[in-house]
C-alpha cells in the first residue's frame, strides 16, 4: 500500500510477532500465507462466497440463475433492488459532516479553538477530494447486500498540493470478501491481533512496486497457480494475490504492516506510524460470535423466490389456457381452418353440433392477491411503504410526513451505526493528518497585532493571512479533541440561518457577527464584506479629532459661543450678535 514510509524491520513488535508466527522470527511469505488460508477456511464455513455470490445475482437480477426452468417462463420482478436503494438512500441522505471540538475537561481549552477550526477545514477538504459521500453510498450498500461494508484508508505521498509538504490522505471501499481479521468471533477493528487485506495485482506492476521496496527476489513474482484459489473461475492468467499483513505493536501501540505474495516478499516489515487500524468495518445486522454480518438481502431471498415462481406459473398458465379453444366433428369436418373469414362447409346440414368453442379457464383471484401482499408486506417490513416510496397522493401534507417518518423508523439503527463509522473514518483520518501532513501553509484569522500594524500603516486588513502550521500537534492532541457526526443537510443549515435571523432583528447581534456565522455560499463575497464593515464600525467609533484642545473642527450645528472682552474678541461679538460695525 501506498506510504512514504522506509522500509524498517520491527524491533519493538518482533517478540509479539515471535508468539504469533511461533517460531518463526517474524512476518513470512509462508507464515502469512498461512493465516491467510485459515481465514479462508472460516468464511466457507460460514458460505460467506456462496451468500455473497447468490446475493449479488438477485440484487442486480440475475434471480434464475443455475435453476432449471423446465419450460417455465423466468419473468423477473426484482422488488429486492428497489427496496435495498431504498433503504440505503434513506440512511444517506443527509451530507453528513464532522466537526471537532476541544474538550471542556481539557486545559488551556481556549488555545485548541483555532487548532479545532484548522482541523474542521482540513476534514472538509479531505471529505471532498475523497468523495465521501459517494463512499457512504457504496459502503451501506455493500453492508445490504453482501452483509459487510469496510473502508479502508492509506496515505498516497504522490499526491500534489500545491505546496511543498505532499501527499493526501485516501479511502476506498475494499469488499468483505476480502478482509480478514485476526479473531474472526469479535467484530471490533481495533481489538483484533491482525488483520489481512487480499488484492489481486498484475504480475508486471507488483514487480516493479517489489523492486522500489528493495525486495531481491522481485523478479521470481508470477502469476497464481491452480493450486491458488481451486475453483475460482474468476481467476486470470496474469494476476497474482498480494496480502497486506497489519498488527499492533503491543509496547507502542503502532500499527505495522507488510506485504507478500505466497511465496515472496513484496515489502518488508515497516512502521506506518499510526495508531489505528485503517479500516472503518459496518455490519448490516449482527451475527453473534462472528465478525461477519447478515445481509438485508439474504433473508428476503425467498420472497423473491415465491413472488417469481407465482408470476411464472401464471403466466404459463395464460399461455395454455387463456384463449378459448375449438372443439369440432371430425366426421363432418375434416379439417379445421382459422384463417380469418374463411369458409367452413358441413355435410348434413345441422351446423349445431358440428363444433364448440370451450371456455379458457378462470385462475384464481388469490394468486394475484398474494402476489400483491407478499410484495406489500416486504416493502412494508422494510420501511418501503407507498407512502415512503411517493406512491400515494399527498392530500394530508402532516399526515404525509408522520408516515414517512414512521417508515424511516425501522432503519434508524443502521444509520445511528452508519454515523458512527463516519466517526472512526474521522478518528483514522486526524492519525494520518498528525503523522504525515507536516508544515503546510493555512490560512488563519488575523492576529489582533497583525491587524493593528496595518490598520496603522493604512493597509487593508484582510480576515485571514496564509500562516504556516505544524500538523504534528494533533499527533498528541487526539484525547484532547472530540469529534460529532451529524448531518448537514439543507434544511439543518435553513434552521440556522431562521435563528440567526431572529437574533438579527430582536438586536442581539449585529450584522457584522450575522455575517460571520452564516453558512457559505449564502453571501457573496461575505469575508470582504465583513472587512469593509469591520472598517466602517471602527471609523465611526473614533473620537473627532480637535484643533489646538479647543472646539471641534467638525460643523456640529451648534452657535459658537463668543468669549468677552477687548479687541478682536468685542468685534466678534457684535458680528455674532448682528450689530452694525462702523
Amino acid at each position: 500500500m501506498p506510504t512514504n514510509r522506509t522500509n524498517k524491520e520491527p524491533e519493538k513488535g518482533r517478540r509479539w510477532l515471535d508468539s504469533v508466527f511461533e517460531d518463526e522470527g517474524g512476518p513470512s511469505p509462508a507464515a502469512v500465507w498461512k493465516l491467510y488460508e485459515r481465514g479462508r477456511k472460516f468464511k466457507e464455513a460460514i458460505d460467506l462466497f456462496e451468500t455473497v455470490n447468490t446475493n449479488e445475482n438477485f440484487f442486480i437480477g440475475k434471480q434464475w440463475e443455475g435453476v432449471q426452468s423446465n419450460g417455465l417462463p423466468t419473468p423477473v420482478f426484482n422488488i429486492l433492488k428497489r427496496d435495498v436503494c431504498f433503504v440505503v438512500s434513506s440512511i444517506t441522505t443527509d451530507n453528513l459532516k464532522v466537526q471537532a471540538t476541544p474538550l471542556a475537561a481539557s486545559p488551556e481549552t481556549g488555545k485548541l479553538a483555532e487548532p479545532a477550526r484548522i482541523l474542521n477545514e482540513e476534514f472538509e477538504s479531505i471529505f471532498e477530494h475523497n468523495r465521501i459521500t459517494s463512499i457512504l453510498r457504496e459502503f451501506a450498500r455493500d453492508a445490504a447486500v453482501r452483509g459487510d461494508g469496510c473502508i479502508y484508508t492509506y496515505w498516497d505521498p504522490d499526491a500534489k498540493t500545491g505546496q511543498k509538504a505532499e501527499g493526501a490522505v485516501r479511502s476506498e471501499v475494499v469488499p468483505n470478501t476480502r478482509v480478514y481479521f485476526g479473531n474472526p468471533n469479535d467484530r471490533n477493528v481495533q481489538k483484533q491481533p491482525y488483520i489481512i487485506i487480499e488484492n489481486r495485482d498484475i504480475v508486471r506492476l507488483l514487480r516493479k512496486y517489489a523492486r522500489k521496496n528493495g525486495c531481491e527476489d522481485w523478479n521470481d513474482i508470477t502469476v497464481d497457480d491452480d493450486n491458488t484459489h481451486p475453483g475460482d473461475e474468476r481467476r486470470t492468467d496474469d494476476k497474482v494475490t498480494k496480502l497486506f499483513f497489519m498488527w499492533r505493536d503491543e509496547e507502542s501501540g503502532e500499527i505495522w504492516g507488510y506485504e507478500c505474495t505466497r511465496h515472496n516478499d513484496v515489502r518488508k516489515a515497516w512502521r506506518m506510524g499510526i495508531r489505528l487500524y485503517p479500516i472503518v468495518w459496518l455490519n448490516w445486522d449482527y451475527v453473534d460470535d462472528c465478525y461477519h454480518g447478515q445481509a438485508m438481502i439474504t433473508g428476503l431471498i425467498p420472497n423473491q423466490i415465491f413472488i417469481n415462481k407465482m408470476w411464472a406459473m401464471s403466466m404459463l398458465s395464460l399461455m395454455t389456457t387463456a384463449y378459448p379453444k375449438i372443439v369440432y366433428d371430425k366426421t363432418r369436418i375434416p379439417r379445421w381452418t382459422n384463417q380469418i373469414g374463411q369458409a367452413i362447409g358441413v355435410p348434413g346440414g345441422d351446423v349445431s353440433t358440428a363444433a364448440k368453442a370451450i371456455d379458457p379457464a378462470a385462475i384464481s383471484p388469490q394468486v394475484s392477491q398474494f402476489i400483491e401482499a407478499a410484495i406489500s408486506q416486504t416493502n412494508a417490513n422494510l420501511g418501503a411503504t407507498s407512502v415512503a416510496l411517493g406512491d400515494t397522493r399527498p392530500d394530508n401534507t402532516s399526515a404525509i410526513i408522520a408516515l414517512q417518518r414512521a417508515a424511516a423508523t425501522p432503519s434508524e439503527i443502521t444509520k445511528q451505526n452508519l454515523q458512527q463509522c463516519v466517526e472512526n473514518l474521522s478518528r483514522i483520518y486526524l492519525e494520518f493528518i498528525g503523522e504525515f501532513y507536516g508544515v503546510r501553509t493555512v490560512d488563519v484569522e488575523t492576529p489582533e497585532k497583525v491587524r493593528e500594524a496595518m490598520e496603522f500603516a493604512g493597509l487593508e486588513t484582510p480576515e485571514e493571512i496564509p500562516m504556516e502550521f505544524d500538523f504534528s500537534v494533533f499527533k498528541d492532541m487526539p484525547m484532547a479533541m472530540k469529534l460529532d457526526v451529524g448531518a448537514s443537510s439543507y434544511y439543518s443549515e435553513i434552521a440556522s440561518i431562521q435563528t440567526l435571523d431572529n437574533l438579527l432583528t430582536q438586536g442581539k447581534i449585529d450584522v457584522v457577527q450575522y455575517l460571520e456565522r452564516i453558512p457559505d455560499g449564502y453571501v457573496t463575497d461575505r469575508r470582504g464584506l465583513i472587512t469593509e464593515l469591520r472598517r466602517v464600525r471602527d471609523a465611526a467609533a473614533a473620537p473627532v479629532p480637535t484643533a489646538g484642545g479647543g472646539g471641534p473642527v467638525a460643523e456640529t450645528g451648534e452657535k459658537v459661543p463668543v468669549p468677552a472682552g477687548g479687541g478682536y474678541s468685542a468685534l466678534q461679538r457684535k458680528v455674532t450678535e448682528g450689530e452694525e460695525v462702523r
